[in-house]
């Protein structure tokens, strides 16, 4: 055992690493972890060897995916029914764009331009179509932006948008089963049973030390992403429409939503994060960087064409309008599902594979350092994150203040 504490010790080590470059550079702290991941893989695999990591340990995969699990949830929690109700034609509109503009461009980029042939053309464009709701989330919750109806409304965007994702790589190379019936079958019946038996559960045997609110979520998430493997589909959906569902109760339990960022935080992402970032190879980018900087101009290029003219005639600001579309233009979860789905099934090969997971995850980090550096809408930060803020007359907003008061 002595082996797995001496690489969880490493891991949180770089965590730690990540967090305090987060606040020195006043980045988002997942950023700063995929960024982290992505240099310790580097060193360490060129110092002592890439395996030393252990990116494919099993219980380092499990955690990570648990991460992604519960971060997804928690995005799906922040979504306030009411604001849906109000902002669900922008959101929906914002969403479609963001999805469809980058699959059609992508694929038709990479099956014309890089004569890619059709299939994986169409893989290719389904990865880039995504956004990332754990990197959107992230940057959300940072900056208090989950509290506010724009970032509600952004965060229902995000599940339009990798909801298309999903639909679309099932309609094109997942094969509709049996399988496919009973997951949507049981997930129907979940989704309306929910609603109504947590708050009833939680009243009769919650508000003790066992945590058993805990408990029963991560109870539900989990089984229901098991179901979704078995069904040839990914946990992660499941897990923001269970996140959706339970947005009136769960969501307004504020105790509980910050005891589940505690340890999704503070022990989970940091393993997704940072194993999303160890994927990239720099000296195999270096050798061939074409694809992966064609893929990745062409995805945000397809995001600015689609989602910005969108949220303009929403009657968003220019800043404002440009802030969304780059954090809709970020990529990382289901773009790497895609690209893993596309090698596992032999449907791109290696080379491929390597272009669109690079293109993906540096999708997460640049576009977001650009919004944030240039375009953060400082007008629509919560009150309370702007009262008693250093700088605040000079336009800046220290992070520090800001994610404790989110939390």
């Amino acid at each position: 055992m002595s082996g797995v504490w001496a690489l969880a010790s490493l891991w949180l080590g770089l965590a730690l690493i990540a967090s305090l470059l987060s606040i020195w550079f006043r980045i988002s702290t997942a950023l700063s972890e995929i960024i982290v991941g992505t240099v310790a893989q580097l060193i360490i695999g060129a110092v002592i060897g890439a395996a030393v990591l252990g990116t494919d340990e099993t219980w380092v995969k499990f955690l990570s995916g648990v991460g992604a699990i519960v971060l997804t949830f928690l995005a799906g929690a922040e979504l306030d029914p009411q604001v849906f109700k109000l902002k669900w034609k922008e959101a929906a509109t914002v969403g479609l764009a963001s999805f469809l503009f980058p699959f059609l461009g992508c694929a038709a980029a990479a099956h014309y331009l890089l004569g890619w042939a059709v299939m994986p053309s169409w893989l290719a464009g389904v990865a880039m179509s995504t956004t990332s709701v754990a990197v959107v989330y992230a940057v959300m919750l940072e900056f208090g932006f989950n509290k506010t109806e724009y970032g509600k409304t952004i965060l229902a965007a995000c599940f339009i948008t990798d909801l298309g994702t999903v639909v679309e790589l099932g309609l094109i190379f997942a094969p509709f089963t049996i399988k496919t019936v009973i997951f949507l079958g049981v997930g129907a019946v979940v989704f309306i049973v929910l609603p109504w038996l947590t708050p009833r559960f939680f009243k009769r045997y919650g508000g003790r030390p066992s945590e058993l609110e805990t408990k029963f979520l991560l109870l539900c998430l989990l089984g229901m992403g098991a179901l979704a493997t078995w069904a040839d589909s990914e946990a992660v959906l499941p897990a923001y429409l269970i996140g959706m569902v339970l947005a009136g109760t769960v969501g307004k339990d504020h105790a509980l939503v910050r005891r589940l960022r505690t340890l999704t935080f503070g022990l989970l992402t940091p393993f997704y994060f940072i194993r999303a970032g160890s994927f990239v190879s720099i000296p195999a980018l270096i050798a061939a960087p074409t694809a992966f900087v064609f893929f990745l101009i062409i995805k945000v290029a397809t995001k600015v064409i689609g989602v910005y003219p969108v949220t303009k005639l929403f009657g968003s600001p220019n800043k404002e309008a440009m802030y969304t579309t780059l954090l809709m233009s970020t990529g990382l979860t289901f773009g790497t599902i895609s690209s893993l789905f596309g090698l596992s099934h032999k449907i791109i090969d290696t080379g491929q594979y390597s272009a669109l997971v690079a293109a993906v995850i540096a999708s997460a980090v640049i576009p977001t350092v650009i919004a944030n550096a240039f375009y953060l809408p400082h007008h629509l930060l919560p009150e309370a994150e702007l009262e008693d803020t250093p700088g605040e007359q000079a336009g800046v907003v220290p992070l520090r203040h800001v994610g404790r008061k989110a939390e």
